[in-house]
This record gives structure tokens, C-alpha cells and sequence, in this order.
């Protein structure tokens, strides 16, 4: 009984074995990319809209603030913000605080102020201080 046996070797020249390699990663940018859509927006974003609603009528100033939150947290919660009016000369014309409590999960909630300025002309509205906390 007669047993051949044949073994054939082909190495490319400069070539390596692929299946051993490690799998590509993403290039910095494209990681840098991934890790800002993935992460959540803060919960300042849940502050949807702050603004100056002018109602004044007759000569007389009636400037309010107006807010909506939506609550993006899996929690109930409470905000609280601090915000300032400033005139196009850069001086501050207004300040004040205000707060949303008990929004559930997903809740929007709406709500206004009335202010002691005089004009929404030329105001910037600006909020200097944003907090959410758990609501008990």
C-alpha cells in the first residue's frame, strides 16, 4: 500500500495572515463623531423656548417672560434658572429667577412672568444659570 501525501504552501510574498488582525477602529474624527451623537443633551436643552413676550397696549409697558420645559429626564423634576435682560449698550436692564417644579418624564410644561421692563426692543435675553433636580 502506497500512501502520497502533498502539501502545498503558498506564501505571498510580504503578505500576512488577515484572519489574525485585529478588526479596524474608527478613525479619531469618526470616534470624536460617534461619542457626540451618542451623548444625551444636557438638561439645559430641556429648556425648549425663554423669551420676552411684549403685551403692552395703550402707552402702557406689559413685557412678560414666557418658557416652555420639556422634561427629557427618566424622573420627575424640578428647574430652577436665573436670567438677565441686556439692552444693545450692554447694560443689564432686568434680572430675575424663575422655577418649574414636579414635570413628569416626558411632560412639557408652560409657564410666564411679568417683568419691570419697558420694551423688548434691543433686549437680549440671556439665562446665566440653569439647574435640574429631582423632584420628590
Amino acid at each position: 500500500m502506497v500512501v502520497i501525501v502533498i502539501v502545498v504552501l503558498v506564501i505571498a510574498a510580504g503578505g500576512k495572515d488577515e484572519s489574525t488582525s485585529p478588526a479596524p477602529s474608527a478613525s479619531p474624527a469618526a470616534k470624536r463623531h460617534q461619542a457626540r451623537t451618542q451623548e444625551p443633551a444636557g438638561e439645559r436643552a430641556d429648556l425648549v423656548s425663554f423669551r420676552l413676550d411684549d403685551r403692552s397696549q395703550a402707552g402702557i409697558s406689559d413685557v412678560w417672560i414666557v418658557w416652555t420645559i420639556k422634561n427629557s429626564s427618566s424622573a420627575k423634576s424640578d428647574y430652577s434658572w436665573d436670567w438677565e435682560a441686556v439692552d444693545a449698550g450692554g447694560t443689564r436692564v432686568g434680572d430675575g429667577s424663575e422655577f418649574e417644579t414636579n414635570v413628569q418624564p416626558g411632560q412639557t410644561a408652560r409657564g410666564e412672568f411679568f417683568t419691570t421692563l419697558e420694551s423688548v426692543k434691543g433686549i437680549k435675553l440671556n439665562v446665566t444659570s440653569f439647574d435640574r433636580t429631582a423632584s420628590y
